[in-house]
């Protein structure tokens, strides 16, 4: 043994030197002790899982050993929904933890629904067909096993991959009632679970892919290796600029390089490496010409100024009369916020995997939205939707920016112009300068107070660039205030922009509240008081329409104000927040 694991360790890591320079550090995984892991064909290794296993429906299937197979559809970016969604399953089903394996599912429209990574809706949305999925098989169990030992179904029990019959003293495995359960009819309804009886959902869980994440394991996007793929580096024009002229004969004539190519206004450099297409992507000579007008920061300062002092705005929401309250202010507390454009960057940098052959395009690697992926793919080839396969990897983060397929259409560019399998892997550079950024957006705040220090009018224009409508009208403290105004106003700007985790209600929701924090601190009333009387208020004397729980809202900060001990801590500064507790509020299943 331990002559195997001095074998091991001498064959992990390889220095590899390519013909164009530079070092690599890198896994030799055909040299270690263990099977090469082949996250090429992700497809392949999903049929293989299953091969001899018994299907019961979309979610899962039982070999005759006894190992459930559960597979977990949505994209994982780090959020532990290839853990969670078998795990709800498994809860379900009734089933030893310690017999479950977990498998990424490749993109099935069919088969499953919404294998998408976004808003914080996968568990909200999946929630009772996944328990309907483990449930279903459970039944078709506990009948298989109730007509073998000829007792009536409502007799028998199951627990840790068994069904019992307590009455004769008999139990036998899932694995034994297999062949028999899959048999018979689905049932319509199934029973599920009281919430009293759950066994593994609320108690922790490690990650399916821990061990694998530990060791090294090639699981992300950026570990695919098929033999005889070339890789590609992309090089992008700055926002506002387009191709004038290329010479790409310094960078042709390097070691390891196989062809340059351009689509739209982009060039491509294709090699046998990464490292020597990033240096031959160095040596290209490239003259850009002016296609829109280019914008700075100091342009952009100037820009959200100027939107917030427009009179050219969209009114959102108005209740009351808003300049009559202003005008008989006892106090007005104003102030500004404000985000810049923010790239996404998440850990692992974009990278795709594209083969365009002639009877149908393979996809694999990170994508948030492989749906997506493959419709994007489909429209840009003009080939039917069904010709094109999309496997997932595990993402290396993501936070919006893999929600776009302008990564996945780049590799399928590229692979269809050399005619060959290709990776396209960006360089962090590229991600921060060639990225979807966060929309920058400035907020201007106004409230007015009477006297006794109430809030009887409140303003809040919001300015964007790409952004639409930056601001949410229907937020709180809307329908608190007898006196509203919320407006909004947007630049166009050929920056790219995307969803940067929730690209309008993350930022806002902090500006809202810390100007609310403000307006308390000026009318001398404690944060938390100050906001239960707002709700209050919504709840005795609503003003126009109310788009939130008010008591649930009230029932959050009054527990979070409790258990933090609000206001009974000397020595010790608090801040109270509603912008996690409105997260809160609106992610998690009831």
């Amino acid at each position: 043994m331990a002559s195997e694991t001095n074998q091991s360790r001498r064959n992990f890591f390889k220095l590899v030197a390519s013909a164009g320079g530079g070092l690599m550090l890198g896994f030799n995984w055909a040299d270690t002790s263990g099977a090469a892991p082949a996250i090429a064909g992700e497809t392949a290794l999903t049929e293989a899982a299953v091969a001899a296993d018994i299907e019961f429906n979309s979610f899962l299937s039982i070999n005759p050993q006894g190992i459930v197979t559960i597979f977990s559809p949505n994209p994982e970016v780090g959020q532990g929904i290839k853990t969670a969604f078998p795990l709800i399953v498994a809860e379900e089903l009734d089933v030893d933890w310690k017999q479950v394996k977990v498998v990424q599912a490749p993109l099935d429209a069919k088969r499953f629904e919404r294998q998408v990574t976004g808003g914080s809706g996968a568990i909200r949305h999946s929630w009772e067909r996944l328990r309907k999925a483990g449930a279903t098989a459970r039944h078709l169990l506990v009948e298989a096993a109730a007509k073998q030992w000829n007792v009536p179904p409502g007799e028998c029990t199951t627990s840790m991959g068994k069904v019992i019959h307590q009455a004769s003293n008999r139990q036998s495995g899932y694995g034994d009632l297999a062949t028999e359960a899959a048999k018979l009819p689905v049932p319509a309804e199934v029973k599920l679970k009281d919430r009293k009886d759950f066994k593994l959902i609320g108690k922790y869980t490690n990650n399916v892919d821990n061990e694998q994440i530990i060791v090294g394991k090639p699981l992300f996007g950026i570990d695919f290796y098929r033999e005889g793929m070339l890789h590609a580096m992309v090089q992008r024009p700055a926002f506002g600029l387009k191709l004038k002229s290329l010479d790409a004969t310094a960078a042709k004539a390097m070691p390891g390089i196989v062809d340059v190519v351009t689509f739209k206004n982009n060039v491509a450099v294709v090699g046998k490496s990464t490292w020597q297409v990033k240096k031959a992507r160095e040596a290209l000579k490239i003259e850009w010409e002016k296609e829109a007008e280019l914008e700075s920061s100091s342009d952009h300062d100037r820009l959200m100024q100027e939107l917030l002092n427009s009179a050219e705005v969209t009114v959102r929401r108005k209740d009351g009369d808003v300049e009559a309250a202003f005008k008989g202010a006892a106090k007005v507390v104003k102030s500004e916020y404000q985000c810049p454009f923010l790239p996404h960057s998440p850990l692992e940098p974009m990278n795709f995997f594209a083969h365009v052959r002639p009877d149908g395009v393979e996809l694999i690697g990170p994508t948030q939205t492989p749906e997506l992926a493959r419709n994007e793919t489909a429209k840009l080839l003009g080939i039917p939707p069904e010709k094109v396969t999309v496997e997932m990897t595990r993402m290396g983060g993501g936070f919006g920016r893999r929600l776009k397929a302008d990564y996945v259409l780049e590799a399928v560019e590229v692979s269809n112009l050399v005619k060959a399998p290709v990776k396209v892997i960006w360089t962090r550079e590229d991600d921060m300068t060639g990225g979807s950024y966060r929309p920058a957006v400035r907020y201007r705040f106004e409230a007015a107070l009477d006297a006794k220090g109430n809030m009887i009018g409140y303003k809040l224009r919001g300015a964007g660039i790409n952004v639409g409508n930056s601001t949410r009208e229907d937020n709180f403290p809307s329908g608190a205030v007898d006196n509203l105004l919320i407006d909004s106003i947007e630049h166009k700007s050929p920056i790219t922009t995307g969803a940067w985790r929730a690209p309008i209600t993350n930022f806002l929701a902090f500006a809202e509240q810390s100007f609310l924090d403000e307006v308390a601190q000026k009318a001398g009333k404690d944060p938390v008081k100050f906001r239960l009387e707002l709700l209050e208020k919504a709840k005795k004397a609503p003003v126009g329409a109310i788009k939130y729980d008010i008591d649930r809202m009230k029932a959050v900060i009054e527990l979070a104000s409790q258990k933090a001990g609000w206001g009974k801590k000397k020595g010790v500064s608090q801040g109270f927040d509603l912008v996690c507790i409105s997260r809160m509020l609106r992610t998690w299943p009831r």
